[in-house]
Protein backbone atom coordinates (compact mmCIF):
# COMPACT_ATOMS: atom_id res chain seq x y z
CA UNK A 1 0.00 0.00 0.00
CA UNK A 2 1.00 3.34 -1.01
CA UNK A 3 1.29 5.93 1.41
CA UNK A 4 -0.26 9.00 0.73
CA UNK A 5 -0.44 12.90 1.43
CA UNK A 6 -3.36 15.19 0.41
CA UNK A 7 -2.00 18.00 1.04
CA UNK A 8 1.89 17.51 0.81
CA UNK A 9 2.18 21.43 0.20
CA UNK A 10 0.36 22.49 3.32
CA UNK A 11 -2.64 24.55 3.63
CA UNK A 12 -2.66 27.24 -0.23
CA UNK A 13 -3.66 24.11 -1.55
CA UNK A 14 -6.61 23.52 -0.03
CA UNK A 15 -7.35 27.01 0.21
CA UNK A 16 -6.78 28.36 -3.41
CA UNK A 17 -8.80 25.46 -4.75
CA UNK A 18 -11.61 26.33 -2.47
CA UNK A 19 -11.10 29.62 -4.03
CA UNK A 20 -11.16 28.46 -7.06
CA UNK A 21 -14.85 25.94 -6.50
CA UNK A 22 -16.43 29.71 -5.31
CA UNK A 23 -15.47 32.13 -8.18
CA UNK A 24 -16.83 29.15 -10.84
CA UNK A 25 -19.92 29.01 -8.30
CA UNK A 26 -20.45 32.45 -8.07
CA UNK A 27 -20.09 33.21 -11.46
CA UNK A 28 -22.46 30.22 -12.33
CA UNK A 29 -25.21 31.24 -10.09
CA UNK A 30 -25.31 34.58 -11.01
CA UNK A 31 -25.35 33.86 -15.19
CA UNK A 32 -28.11 31.41 -14.36
CA UNK A 33 -30.43 34.10 -12.71
CA UNK A 34 -29.21 36.55 -15.45
CA UNK A 35 -30.54 33.55 -17.61
CA UNK A 36 -33.87 32.96 -15.93
CA UNK A 37 -34.93 36.84 -16.45
CA UNK A 38 -34.11 36.96 -20.24
CA UNK A 39 -35.27 35.17 -23.24
CA UNK A 40 -34.35 33.96 -26.93
CA UNK A 41 -30.94 33.68 -27.73
CA UNK A 42 -29.67 36.08 -24.65
CA UNK A 43 -31.19 33.18 -22.42
CA UNK A 44 -29.08 30.39 -24.13
CA UNK A 45 -25.77 32.36 -24.04
CA UNK A 46 -26.44 33.13 -20.44
CA UNK A 47 -26.76 29.53 -19.58
CA UNK A 48 -23.62 28.91 -21.64
CA UNK A 49 -21.68 30.73 -20.18
CA UNK A 50 -23.20 29.37 -16.74
CA UNK A 51 -22.15 26.21 -17.91
CA UNK A 52 -18.63 27.06 -18.70
CA UNK A 53 -17.99 28.70 -15.77
CA UNK A 54 -19.24 25.68 -12.83
CA UNK A 55 -17.54 23.29 -15.06
CA UNK A 56 -13.96 25.34 -15.80
CA UNK A 57 -14.13 26.24 -11.80
CA UNK A 58 -14.64 23.09 -10.41
CA UNK A 59 -12.30 21.14 -12.80
CA UNK A 60 -9.55 24.08 -12.03
CA UNK A 61 -10.42 23.37 -8.53
CA UNK A 62 -9.99 19.22 -8.29
CA UNK A 63 -6.13 19.70 -10.39
CA UNK A 64 -5.37 22.70 -7.71
CA UNK A 65 -6.26 20.22 -4.97
CA UNK A 66 -4.38 17.43 -6.80
CA UNK A 67 -0.75 19.35 -6.84
CA UNK A 68 -1.47 18.53 -3.19
CA UNK A 69 -1.29 15.15 -3.85
CA UNK A 70 1.60 12.53 -3.33
CA UNK A 71 2.15 8.61 -3.07
CA UNK A 72 5.47 7.92 -1.22
CA UNK A 73 7.81 6.00 -3.64
CA UNK A 74 6.01 6.81 -6.66
CA UNK A 75 5.88 10.06 -9.19
CA UNK A 76 2.84 11.19 -10.49
CA UNK A 77 2.06 11.93 -13.82
CA UNK A 78 -1.62 12.63 -15.83
CA UNK A 79 -3.07 11.88 -19.19
CA UNK A 80 -3.18 14.92 -21.34
CA UNK A 81 -6.13 13.77 -23.27
CA UNK A 82 -8.02 12.29 -20.75
CA UNK A 83 -7.33 15.25 -18.82
CA UNK A 84 -8.65 17.49 -21.12
CA UNK A 85 -11.64 15.41 -21.77
CA UNK A 86 -12.47 15.46 -17.78
CA UNK A 87 -12.93 18.95 -18.40
CA UNK A 88 -15.31 18.95 -21.62
CA UNK A 89 -17.60 15.92 -19.22
CA UNK A 90 -17.65 18.63 -16.66
CA UNK A 91 -19.09 21.76 -18.87
CA UNK A 92 -21.38 19.34 -21.01
CA UNK A 93 -22.93 17.74 -18.43
CA UNK A 94 -23.13 20.23 -15.76
CA UNK A 95 -24.61 22.42 -19.04
CA UNK A 96 -27.62 19.66 -19.55
CA UNK A 97 -28.15 20.78 -15.79
CA UNK A 98 -28.67 24.28 -16.01
CA UNK A 99 -30.64 24.28 -19.42
CA UNK A 100 -32.55 21.55 -17.90
CA UNK A 101 -33.57 24.48 -14.93
CA UNK A 102 -33.54 27.55 -17.73
CA UNK A 103 -35.99 25.64 -19.75
CA UNK A 104 -37.79 23.64 -17.60
CA UNK A 105 -41.77 24.24 -17.05
CA UNK A 106 -42.14 22.73 -13.86
CA UNK A 107 -39.17 24.58 -11.50
CA UNK A 108 -39.32 22.45 -8.58
CA UNK A 109 -38.78 19.01 -11.20
CA UNK A 110 -36.57 20.90 -13.27
CA UNK A 111 -34.32 21.68 -10.08
CA UNK A 112 -34.04 18.27 -9.13
CA UNK A 113 -33.54 16.81 -12.65
CA UNK A 114 -30.83 19.37 -13.11
CA UNK A 115 -29.17 19.30 -9.75
CA UNK A 116 -29.02 15.04 -10.23
CA UNK A 117 -27.39 15.58 -13.56
CA UNK A 118 -24.81 18.16 -12.68
CA UNK A 119 -24.13 16.65 -9.42
CA UNK A 120 -23.44 12.92 -11.86
CA UNK A 121 -21.15 15.65 -14.23
CA UNK A 122 -18.98 16.49 -11.14
CA UNK A 123 -18.83 13.58 -9.77
CA UNK A 124 -17.89 12.23 -13.48
CA UNK A 125 -15.27 14.72 -14.31
CA UNK A 126 -13.49 13.69 -10.48
CA UNK A 127 -13.33 10.08 -11.63
CA UNK A 128 -12.45 10.37 -14.83
CA UNK A 129 -9.66 13.24 -14.22
CA UNK A 130 -8.70 10.40 -11.26
CA UNK A 131 -8.69 7.84 -14.14
CA UNK A 132 -6.03 10.12 -16.20
CA UNK A 133 -3.62 9.73 -13.06
CA UNK A 134 -0.30 7.59 -14.04
CA UNK A 135 1.73 6.40 -11.01
CA UNK A 136 3.51 3.33 -10.36
CA UNK A 137 1.37 0.85 -9.20
CA UNK A 138 -2.70 0.88 -9.20
CA UNK A 139 -5.13 2.80 -8.15
CA UNK A 140 -8.75 0.91 -6.04
CA UNK A 141 -11.80 3.04 -4.60
CA UNK A 142 -13.64 1.66 -1.29
CA UNK A 143 -17.06 1.52 -3.09
CA UNK A 144 -19.35 3.05 0.01
CA UNK A 145 -16.77 6.28 0.03
CA UNK A 146 -17.44 6.55 -4.16
CA UNK A 147 -21.48 6.74 -3.32
CA UNK A 148 -20.91 9.06 -0.43
CA UNK A 149 -18.68 11.52 -3.11
CA UNK A 150 -21.33 11.08 -5.32
CA UNK A 151 -24.13 11.75 -3.21
CA UNK A 152 -22.16 14.90 -2.14
CA UNK A 153 -22.06 15.98 -5.44
CA UNK A 154 -25.72 15.54 -6.65
CA UNK A 155 -26.82 17.53 -2.76
CA UNK A 156 -24.10 20.44 -3.93
CA UNK A 157 -25.30 21.14 -7.62
CA UNK A 158 -29.47 20.49 -6.35
CA UNK A 159 -28.85 23.07 -3.64
CA UNK A 160 -26.56 25.50 -5.80
CA UNK A 161 -29.41 25.43 -8.55
CA UNK A 162 -32.09 26.01 -6.25
CA UNK A 163 -29.84 29.07 -4.56
CA UNK A 164 -29.75 30.29 -8.36
CA UNK A 165 -33.73 30.09 -9.04
CA UNK A 166 -34.46 31.30 -5.37
CA UNK A 167 -31.81 34.38 -4.40
CA UNK A 168 -32.00 37.33 -5.49
CA UNK A 169 -29.85 39.29 -3.64
CA UNK A 170 -26.02 40.12 -4.25
CA UNK A 171 -24.91 38.84 -0.88
CA UNK A 172 -26.96 35.80 -0.52
CA UNK A 173 -25.41 34.43 -3.63
CA UNK A 174 -22.34 35.46 -2.57
CA UNK A 175 -22.64 33.40 0.90
CA UNK A 176 -24.61 30.52 -1.47
CA UNK A 177 -21.00 30.50 -3.68
CA UNK A 178 -19.11 29.90 -0.34
CA UNK A 179 -21.19 27.11 0.38
CA UNK A 180 -21.42 25.54 -2.60
CA UNK A 181 -17.37 25.94 -2.32
CA UNK A 182 -17.79 24.08 0.60
CA UNK A 183 -19.68 21.18 -0.64
CA UNK A 184 -17.65 20.70 -3.62
CA UNK A 185 -14.52 20.56 -1.74
CA UNK A 186 -16.11 18.15 0.71
CA UNK A 187 -17.09 15.92 -2.51
CA UNK A 188 -13.18 16.11 -3.98
CA UNK A 189 -11.37 14.97 -0.92
CA UNK A 190 -14.30 12.52 0.32
CA UNK A 191 -13.85 10.59 -3.36
CA UNK A 192 -9.87 10.87 -2.31
CA UNK A 193 -10.51 9.27 0.59
CA UNK A 194 -11.71 6.21 -0.91
CA UNK A 195 -8.45 5.65 -2.96
CA UNK A 196 -5.86 3.16 -2.31
CA UNK A 197 -3.11 2.93 -4.01
CA UNK A 198 -0.97 -0.30 -4.64
CA UNK A 199 2.24 -0.09 -5.49
CA UNK A 200 4.00 -2.12 -8.36
CA UNK A 201 8.04 -2.57 -7.71
CA UNK A 202 8.51 -2.37 -11.29
CA UNK A 203 10.05 0.79 -12.49
CA UNK A 204 8.59 1.85 -16.19
CA UNK A 205 8.43 5.00 -17.59
CA UNK A 206 5.33 6.96 -16.95
CA UNK A 207 3.73 8.62 -19.78
CA UNK A 208 1.89 11.87 -19.51
CA UNK A 209 2.20 15.25 -18.13
CA UNK A 210 3.71 16.09 -14.60
CA UNK A 211 1.54 18.17 -12.20
CA UNK A 212 3.36 21.06 -12.20
CA UNK A 213 2.85 21.42 -16.42
CA UNK A 214 -1.02 21.87 -15.49
CA UNK A 215 -0.20 25.04 -13.61
CA UNK A 216 0.88 27.44 -16.69
CA UNK A 217 -2.44 26.43 -18.69
CA UNK A 218 -4.36 26.88 -15.55
CA UNK A 219 -2.79 30.11 -14.63
CA UNK A 220 -3.32 31.81 -17.86
CA UNK A 221 -6.31 29.32 -19.39
CA UNK A 222 -8.86 29.06 -17.16
CA UNK A 223 -7.78 31.99 -14.72
CA UNK A 224 -8.08 34.46 -17.89
CA UNK A 225 -11.40 32.97 -18.53
CA UNK A 226 -12.79 33.03 -15.28
CA UNK A 227 -11.41 36.79 -15.20
CA UNK A 228 -12.82 38.07 -18.16
CA UNK A 229 -16.41 36.31 -17.16
CA UNK A 230 -16.42 37.88 -14.04
CA UNK A 231 -15.96 41.51 -16.16
CA UNK A 232 -18.72 40.64 -18.44
CA UNK A 233 -21.07 39.06 -15.96
CA UNK A 234 -20.25 42.50 -13.50
CA UNK A 235 -20.64 44.94 -16.57
CA UNK A 236 -23.47 43.68 -17.96
CA UNK A 237 -26.60 45.15 -17.40
CA UNK A 238 -29.92 43.35 -15.61
CA UNK A 239 -32.95 42.26 -17.08
CA UNK A 240 -34.13 45.52 -14.52
CA UNK A 241 -31.62 47.90 -15.57
CA UNK A 242 -32.01 47.86 -19.38
CA UNK A 243 -35.86 48.57 -18.72
CA UNK A 244 -35.23 51.32 -16.41
CA UNK A 245 -32.92 52.56 -19.29
CA UNK A 246 -35.23 52.37 -22.22
CA UNK A 247 -37.34 54.13 -19.64
CA UNK A 248 -34.96 56.61 -19.43
CA UNK A 249 -34.81 57.22 -23.00
CA UNK A 250 -38.25 57.49 -23.91
CA UNK A 251 -38.53 60.09 -21.23
CA UNK A 252 -35.77 62.07 -22.31
CA UNK A 253 -37.21 61.86 -26.08
CA UNK A 254 -40.50 62.87 -24.60
CA UNK A 255 -38.53 66.18 -23.19
CA UNK A 256 -37.34 66.89 -26.03
CA UNK A 257 -40.34 66.86 -27.85
CA UNK A 258 -41.95 68.76 -25.55
CA UNK A 259 -38.64 71.48 -25.71
CA UNK A 260 -39.25 71.54 -29.66
CA UNK A 261 -43.16 72.37 -29.11
CA UNK A 262 -42.69 75.20 -27.04
CA UNK A 263 -40.11 76.68 -28.87
CA UNK A 264 -42.16 76.56 -32.14
CA UNK A 265 -45.10 77.98 -30.21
Amino acid sequence: MGTMNHVSFGWPTPALSYLMACVGAALGLRCTLRALSASGPSRRNWLLTAAAAIGSGIWTMHFVAMFGFTVEGTELRYDVPLTVLSLLVAVVVVGLGVFTVGYGRHRGRSILLGGLTTGIGVAAMHYLGMAALRLHGTVEYAPATVVLSVAIAVGAATAALWAAVAIRTLVAAGGAALIMGVAVSCMHYTGMAAVHVHLDPARTDLGGATPMQFVFPLAVGLGSFLFLTSAFVALSPTAQERAAYREAGELAIEDLGTADLDRAA
